[in-house]
């Protein structure tokens, strides 16, 4: 394991594994042990937003179809 920091490609992939519960003990270790937690923080923020906004469209492009809007 290298001592850098995780890349931002890394912190995105932990977050989103974390969001499904799915992250690799290497790659827990590496986010606990090499990286900063405000990075994690902020795109938690962002990837939560992300998701909101996503099922608020999703529902309301289901309703259309369905007629009920």
């Amino acid at each position: 394991m290298s001592n850098q920091h995780p890349t931002l490609w890394q912190m995105i992939l932990s977050i989103i594994a974390a969001i499904f519960g799915v992250q690799s003990e290497q790659n827990r270790e590496r986010d606990f042990t090499k990286g900063s937690l405000w990075p994690f923080i902020l795109l938690g923020i962002i990837a939560l937003i992300v998701f909101i906004v996503a099922v608020i469209l999703l529902t309301r492009w289901a309703l259309s179809i369905a007629g009920a809007e």
